[in-house]
């Protein structure tokens, strides 16, 4: 077995065993930044993406606000329950199941969003897929030698600075790095945050 169908399998385990419960709200982030992004959609149907979609909690808010969306994710097993979940809802979605090690964007996205995935070789070939006026918005644990929650090995951590120097081509509109409180109550997080767009942010 290589180290991609590894990686599947375990994430397939993870899902379909309960040992990972995906989230089903959208981040906080990007709900606020959601319509600072639709000031500058263009006429008719936008396209936005959304990388290691999981069970489609942001895939499924985008559909909703009208977005043509692809969303990708190794998991089968995620992508099902995603699917699942947009059936229920009577929204559309492009659901996607391939390697992100492997996957190769589409241009023309008016927004691509990556929540809680890191991966360097990907981030500049998103930064391309962006339309004229397009935005990323990233959301990921931060690494840091503070005692919190989250990943345990660096390599699943967005090192300090790594957001700007990956889409040094765009124009960033907000960047934090910062530790606060989780999830849960009782834990703490190191979280980065990055907003960024081509070209001007349209007003």
């Amino acid at each position: 077995m290589d180290l991609s169908q590894a990686e599947r399998s375990a994430w397939d385990r993870r899902y379909a065993h309960g040992e990972y419960t995906p989230r089903t709200s959208p981040s906080p982030f990007f709900v606020q930044w959601l319509p600072e992004v639709a000031r500058t959609r263009p006429t008719g149907t936008a396209r936005a993406l959304d990388v290691a979609t999981g069970a489609g909690r942001h895939a499924l808010h985008l559909a909703e606000a009208g977005y043509a969306v692809d969303a990708v994710d190794i998991s089968q097993v995620a992508v099902g329950l995603g699917e699942a979940a947009a059936l229920k809802r009577g929204v559309r979605v492009n659901w996607l199941c391939t390697d992100l090690d492997e996957f190769q964007p589409e241009p023309g996205y008016h927004l691509i969003t990556v929540f809680r995935y890191r991966n360097l070789a990907l981030w500049p070939l998103l930064a391309d897929a962006l339309a004229d006026g397009g935005w990323v918005l990233v959301e990921h644990h931060l690494r840091t030698t503070a005692d919190v929650d989250g990943p345990p090995n660096d390599e699943f951590r967005v090192a300090p600075g790594e957001l700007l120097r990956a889409f040094g081509s765009l124009r960033v509109m907000h960047y934090s790095e910062q530790i606060e409180v989780g999830d849960r109550p009782d834990t703490m997080h190191a979280v980065v945050r990055m907003a960024a767009c081509r070209g001007g942010p349209g007003w």
